[in-house]
C-alpha cells in the first residue's frame, strides 16, 4: 500500500477529517471512471460454483457479468486470464469432477491460458505475474469467486506488485455467511462482497457496473 493509504496514514490533529476514509470509489452508485485496462483475469468461475444447488445466490448475475467482460476483452484484443482451483479430494472442485470445470471455457484458438491454483491467491506458483509481464500488461480487471477469498486474495498480491486493479462490484460474488451462536446472525452474501471491496483499501478502482470497464490491447 502506499504511504498515503487509509491502513498507514497518519492522522492531522487539526483536520482529523472522518475515521475511515475507505476506498476511492465505494459507492457503487456512483463510479469513477477507468482507463481501460489491458488483461481480465476470471477467477474460479467453475461449475460448482455457477451452477446447481450449490451455485453462489447471484450466479446468475455474475455469469452474466462475466461473459460480457470476457467477450468485450476478446473483441478489444486484451489478455484473457482464467484461473482454476484445485480442491482437496471430496471437494467439489476437486480436480477431474464435473464442478472443478471451467464453466465458460477458455478460447485456445485465441492463446488464452487457464492457470490451477491450489490456494487462494492467483499469483502463488502459478506464474500469472510472469505471463502478465511478458504480455507488458500492468491494468488488470477481476472478476469471478469467491469475493473475500480467492478474488481477494489474488486482487490483494496485485496491487502489492503495483498492478492497477478494477474491481467491477456486480462482477464478483460469494457464499452467506452462516449465523454463528454468540458471534453473528447470517451475513448475507451480497453483504460479504462488499465489505471484502473494502477490505482492498484506498487502490482499488471499484466500479459499479461491469459494462463501465473498458478493455485495450497490452
Amino acid at each position: 500500500m502506499s504511504e498515503t493509504s487509509v491502513h498507514s496514514a497518519r492522522p492531522d490533529p487539526a483536520n482529523p477529517g472522518p475515521a475511515n476514509p475507505g476506498p476511492a470509489n465505494p459507492d457503487p452508485n456512483n463510479p469513477a471512471p477507468a482507463e481501460p485496462v489491458q488483461a481480465l483475469i476470471v477467477v474460479d468461475m467453475q461449475s460448482a460454483f455457477v451452477t446447481g444447488d450449490g451455485a453462489v445466490p447471484q450466479a446468475a448475475r455474475l455469469l452474466d457479468r462475466t461473459t460480457d467482460l470476457i467477450t468485450r476483452a476478446r473483441a478489444a484484443g486484451a489478455l484473457v486470464i482464467q484461473l482454476q482451483n484445485d480442491g482437496e479430494p471430496a471437494a467439489v472442485d476437486e480436480p477431474g469432477t464435473p464442478g472443478w470445470e471451467i464453466h465458460l471455457p477458455a478460447d485456445a484458438d485465441r492463446g488464452e491460458k487457464v492457470l490451477r491454483k491450489t490456494v487462494d491467491d492467483g499469483f502463488e506458483e502459478t506464474g500469472l505475474a510472469d505471463l502478465l509481464a511478458e504480455a507488458g500488461v500492468r491494468d488488470l480487471a477481476f472478476c469471478g469467486v469467491q469475493s473475500e477469498m480467492c478474488v481477494m486474495a489474488t486482487a490483494r498480491t496485485a496491487l502489492e506488485l503495483d498492478f492497477r486493479v478494477v474491481l467491477p462490484h456486480d462482477a464478483h460474488a460469494t457464499y452467506d455467511i452462516p449465523a454463528a451462536e454468540g458471534i453473528s446472525d447470517l451475513v448475507p452474501a451480497a453483504m460479504v462482497s462488499r465489505v471484502a471491496e473494502w477490505a482492498l483499501g484506498d487502490e482499488v478502482e471499484i466500479v459499479a457496473r461491469a459494462r463501465d470497464v473498458e478493455f485495450t490491447k497490452p
